[in-house]
């Protein structure tokens, strides 16, 4: 019979949020698949555990995959766990997951602490219905886009971001959906210097621009409170007009043309060229 893959909720930074059903998960399982093994060391030893720890993350190769699922498949119960949080939210932990299915191997859900409920629940914006982004990507037409989607949502939307790039993305952010919209940063959740600061958009980009913030960050947007008005695709030649004239390159002009109008990138690409 296979073994089992636990998905195993871990702490944000306070160890004695770790559940007793998640310590027993680790101290039972054989093997420990950890996002950081340098990291996931002192939690196993916290917990007594002798798992054989190896690593499986975003760079994984596609041996590192099959040796886990041949694990599973030998009968050796394996717990995936991240360096913070559940696995498979905002990182590699969801390809194992989907090839363990794939494979009907048992797949158990251990869970606990989630940045994206643990900021939501401290915010004071309305948390009923959200949409999480995770990071966005750092330049380029799919960034704007993703801003757009953020500044016509009419739901909370729960973003993840570097320290250091917090501040770009508030005023991206700012840019997008107005400096009124207001908004949550999160950072170091749980921890020591746990900090929640709650302002509009233009307040919060103003202030980290000046102290930028140290640990893991979860920025939190509010949403409209109204449906999106739902505009037909815009003209794909006029439109890349339009990007063009306001300085934009061929290739970010591609990339949001075929993001905006529904085209293929090479069509976008070859009607640029053609302009």
């Amino acid at each position: 019979m296979a073994g089992t893959l636990y998905v195993v909720a871990t702490p944000l930074g306070n160890l004695e949020d770790l559940s007793s059903r998640a310590a027993a998960t680790l101290t039972r399982v054989a093997v420990v698949a950890a996002e950081d093994t340098r990291h996931t060391k002192p939690l196993l030893a916290h917990v007594g555990s002798r798992a054989e720890l190896v690593s499986f993350h975003a760079h994984s190769s596609a041996a590192a995959l099959r040796r886990i699922l041949h694990l599973l498949a030998t009968g050796k119960d394996v717990a995936l766990v991240t360096d913070a949080g559940t696995p498979a939210v905002s990182d590699p932990g969801a390809v194992l997951v989907a090839a363990a299915r794939e494979r009907d191997v048992p797949v158990v859900t251990v869970p606990g602490p989630t940045a994206v409920a643990a900021a939501l629940s401290v915010s004071g914006l309305a948390a009923d219905r959200y949409v999480f982004l995770g990071f966005l990507p750092r330049k380029g037409g799919e960034r704007r886009r993703l801003l757009e989607a953020v500044a016509k949502s009419e739901w909370t939307v729960v973003l993840f971001e570097a320290p250091l790039r917090v501040a770009e993305l508030l005023a991206d952010l700012a840019a997008a959906c107005g400096d009124d919209r207001r908004a949550a940063v999160a950072r170091e959740l749980t921890k020591l210097f746990e900090e929640t600061r709650v302002g509009t958009l233009a307040e919060l980009a103003g202030y980290y621009a000046g102290a930028p913030p140290r640990g893991e960050v979860t920025v939190i947007v509010e949403g409209t409170g109204k449906p999106a008005r739902e505009e037909p695709p815009p003209d794909p030649e006029a439109r890349a007009r339009a990007l063009l004239a306001q300085g934009m390159t061929r290739r970010d002009v591609a990339e949001q043309l075929a993001a905006e109008t529904g085209i293929t990138r090479n069509t976008a690409y070859r009607l640029v060229n053609e302009l």
